[in-house]
């Protein structure tokens, strides 16, 4: 079994446990805020950060506490990320839904749920909690699944990050004309990084499409190899929780100190 099926193996027994009647989720989501427009966002700047709330990750382990991840989440903000990624995987990353409802209570930026999406419910269980954003991975899904789960979450107002880590993965995502796809520089498979995935399957990515470079990205130097490779956003978790000083952190990445 991979990395990536022993994710989901967890993701679904969790999802057991905590499932609410389908009433119940959507009167939640008829009395929350509409999503934001996310597209706007991640295309403000020449550069977006997408900012993440990360405790851990199966490939590093404990990162960082993190007592108060909307105190994080505002820093982000203040040092101007154009959005904030929020781990609601428990098992592997020590995520939560609480961490989601704090954080969409403290900024006003958009808001993903990071998280390994296998199951209907769990769109609308994003909506109901506020997420802006859900996230999509290629390799987690079948092309009808790929396909019904960009239209559910379309149709539930949120934008999608469409993750890929190779060029027929990438082939897939472009099958479903997305607006936003996330290049991950990791494979999920077995937890390895090759950050020459961004070189060459971003530009294999149409100019009108938002880039997004994910993981691996901790130094200013990462930052301008992504850009150089026609990325116009990047996701980054680790560099920021274990900096001690995220804002300043982010300035650094963006070259702006």
């Amino acid at each position: 079994m991979s990395v990536l099926d022993s994710i989901i193996e967890g993701v679904r027994e969790d999802l057991a446990a905590r499932r609410l009647p389908l009433a119940q989720i959507h009167q939640r989501i008829e009395a929350i805020a509409p999503p934001l427009d996310a597209h706007a966002f991640l295309t403000r700047d020449e550069m977006n950060v997408i900012a993440e709330v990360k405790r851990s990750s199966p490939s590093k382990g404990a990162l960082a506490p993190i007592s108060d991840p909307a105190s994080l989440a505002e820093q982000y903000q203040e040092a101007g990320a154009c959005a904030v990624s929020v781990l609601t995987e428990r098992r592997r990353f020590g995520g939560s839904l609480e961490d989601l409802d704090a954080v969409r209570k403290r900024v006003e930026i958009p808001v993903l749920r990071k998280d390994f999406m296998v199951d209907e419910y769990q769109f609308l269980e994003a909506r109901a909690h506020g997420a802006d954003i859900v996230l999509l991975i290629v390799a987690a899904l079948s092309k009808s699944q790929l396909n019904d789960y960009y239209d559910l979450a379309t149709e539930l107002g949120m934008a999608s990050l469409i993750e890929v880590h190779t060029a027929h993965e990438l082939e897939s995502a472009m099958n479903i004309n997305p607006r936003i796809i996330g290049i991950n520089s990791r494979n999920l498979k077995t937890l390895d990084v090759d950050s020459h995935a961004f070189a060459e399957l971003i530009p294999q990515i149409p100019a009108d499409v938002i880039r997004v470079a994910e993981s691996g990205i901790s130094t200013r130097a990462d930052v301008e190899f992504a850009q150089n490779a026609g990325a116009t956003a990047i996701l980054v978790g680790e560099a920021l929780v274990k900096s001690g000083d995220p804002i300043s952190a982010m300035q650094e990445l963006l070259g702006r100190r």
